[in-house]
């Protein structure tokens, strides 16, 4: 899943990260509220952990312009306020669920996984493609049986592949999925990441599947280029 945390504890913040990170999720962070709010909005996130007390917007008014704008990512609230009246205020503004602060990494990560099955059906969680298996909650990967080990990146441009097959996918489109906001487009990151899924999964196998469409990104389909 590609998350953005919105918390104004840098340390904290970057503990997220990290620990989302180390899951296989990608994440960006901000400190401040009404920013967050802007990120949420341009970027495609699967998710949004938001603190309450925040700089420039408050956790509330995040939520209330979300639903104003019509957008609809899950939300998390990660927050030191733990009063009933609280955790009530926030889940009927819209957050799916709602942590109090101090909190257990791991029971987070548990959350998000609710969120991953709970949005998705088992089709949606297990995509089946030309001998390819692929589970998002277990990070299983397969092909003709034969089990592939991928890294976070790999896993997640696999991901983006498999959602779109047979769709011409550019590499502003795939930046926007897979990297981080602040990406630098002129580096070659993309190129060596698809070589090296394309070793993985494509290598020693029949019908490869990860083509390049000159000047303009890539295809995932069985047909050759």
């Amino acid at each position: 899943m590609k998350i953005l945390i919105i918390e104004d504890e840098i340390k904290l913040a970057q503990f997220l990260k990290k620990g989302l990170e180390q899951a296989g999720h990608i994440a960006d962070c901000c400190n401040n509220g009404t920013i967050g709010l802007e990120m949420a909005y341009v970027n495609n996130y699967d998710l949004i952990i938001i603190d309450l007390m925040l700089p420039g917007q408050n956790g509330y008014e995040i939520l209330k312009n979300m639903r104003d704008f019509k957008l609809l990512t899950p939300v998390i609230i990660l927050s030191a306020l733990n009063s009933t009246e609280n955790v009530i205020k926030g889940l009927d503004s819209g957050a799916f669920d709602y942590i109090k602060k101090p909190f257990d990494l791991d029971e987070l990560l548990a959350r998000i996984r609710l969120i991953q099955r709970k949005n998705s059906s088992e089709s949606d969680t297990v995509l089946k493609f030309e001998g390819i298996e692929m589970n998002l909650i277990s990070r299983e990967v397969k092909r003709s049986e034969k089990n592939i080990s991928l890294s976070r990146r790999e896993f997640s441009l696999l991901e983006f592949f498999m959602n779109n097959i047979n769709k011409i996918i550019t590499k502003t489109q795939i930046s926007e999925k897979v990297w981080e906001s602040d990406f630098d487009m002129s580096s070659n990151v993309i190129e060596v990441t698809v070589y090296q899924l394309r070793k993985k999964i494509d290598k020693g196998f029949d019908t490869p599947l990860i083509h390049t469409i000159v000047n303009v990104g890539y295809i995932f389909r069985t047909e050759k280029s």
